[in-house]
């Protein structure tokens, strides 16, 4: 695959040359962006010492830093109004029904309520993500927490760790393909395997029966590959960054193009 001599982010800053994909940073940041399964550990106050865990919906500062609206008749309420440590888990949703295969992060900070000036914007960005939350607004018992980040830890797969500053995580933005990925892999994975197939033997030299994709980021995308030896993994790297669906189809069709002219 030809290689740009520099790439960008959508906000035109250059990349360091040979990136092939976004920082942990950029990967946690799209990752609870996306949402999927998430869990609140809290400490317990009835067995001090042990995490309590809880389903917690939640929203998100333009920081990325969760909120959450919970009731004071909660558990993990009650646990956070004596300890307010808690960690936050978010699992991105396997696309090929192997969940340790899957994305996640671990949110660590501190849970507490927020102030009356800042209600009105925190409940807005909750609101878009969980409209029917506004049942539970008028509930006098019902109140705004915020979960202020000290550290990230965060899991892209198999092999792919690691620690990442809060700073850096709320200085990142979510991926420009976040919103369009699911739809963009779905669609790969039903109409297109064959072509991933010739993608894997041509840019990364893995001879393989069936591929899936499972992810896709601005610059490029994995692929899950059955070969003969058993399951792999790779990535491709697209020659320049992606910003839409549009770009997309059209590097799709170039690296493919491409892959057949060199076979």
């Amino acid at each position: 695959m030809t290689e740009s001599p520099s790439h960008a982010h959508a906000s035109g800053a250059p990349l360091p040359p040979g990136l092939d994909e976004p920082s942990h940073a950029e990967r946690a940041r799209t990752l609870v962006y996306q949402g999927g399964v998430s869990t609140l550990s809290s400490l317990s106050r009835k067995h001090p010492g042990y995490p309590f865990g809880s389903i917690m919906p939640y929203g998100l500062t333009e920081e990325g830093e969760p909120t959450f609206l919970i009731s004071s008749m909660a558990m993990h309420t009650r646990n956070l109004q004596s300890d307010p440590r808690a960690t936050l888990l978010v699992i991105q949703q396997p696309t090929d029904g192997n969940p340790l295969g899957a994305g996640r992060v671990s949110l660590m900070g501190e849970a507490t309520p927020i102030d009356e000036a800042s209600r009105d914007c925190v409940a807005k960005g909750y609101l878009q993500r969980h409209p029917d939350a506004q049942n539970w607004m008028n509930y006098g018992d019902f109140q705004f927490f915020q979960l202020r980040l000290i550290d990230v830890y965060f899991v892209g797969g198999f092999g792919v760790m690691g620690w990442i500053s809060a700073a850096d995580y709320r200085q990142a933005r979510p991926d420009p393909l976040a919103d369009l990925s699911d739809s963009i892999i779905a669609h790969m994975n039903e109409d297109h395997r064959p072509a991933m197939v010739l993608l894997a033997e041509r840019f990364s030299l893995i001879h393989a029966q069936d591929a899936i994709m499972t992810s896709v980021d601005r610059l490029g995308f994995h692929l899950r590959l059955q070969t003969e030896s058993g399951f792999k993994g790779t990535r491709i790297k697209f020659p320049t960054p992606i910003d839409d669906a549009e770009d997309v189809r059209r590097v799709m069709v170039a690296l493919v193009a491409s892959a057949r002219q060199q076979t």
